[in-house]
């Protein structure tokens, strides 16, 4: 269980790292801060996440779930805030940095989890 966490947390820093090598908005100055990065984005996710989608849950059920993209990009523009090392420049960056994370992130722990 231990060693599951560990590597899905390793694997979660390894996509982090990718998006901030592929979405020019997005810094990661090395893969210590990307580690870091990734408690922090867990941390911001488990405690304003639940809040956030509660109060935004008409518009999640308007747009057919596409607004949980916008409350992702949300997170994680406020880990950035949060964390040395680890910068979304704007808005647009980080959603499409959360796009990219969520889907490299579910590709890398399917291959390696």
């Amino acid at each position: 269980m231990l060693v599951h966490m560990i590597v899905g947390w390793l694997v979660s820093a390894l996509a982090l790292w990718v998006v901030a090598q592929i979405v020019p908005g997005i810094e990661v100055r090395d893969f210590g801060a990307a580690l870091l990065a990734t408690v922090v984005i867990a941390i911001v996710g488990a405690v304003v996440g639940p809040v956030l989608r509660f109060l935004a849950w008409p518009l999640t059920f308007v747009t057919l779930g596409l607004f949980l993209l916008v409350i992702n990009a949300i997170l994680l523009k406020l880990a950035a805030m949060l964390t040395p090392g680890f910068r979304v420049r704007g808005f647009l960056h980080a959603i499409l940095g959360a796009l990219v994370l969520t889907i490299l992130s579910s590709l890398l722990r399917r291959m390696v989890l």
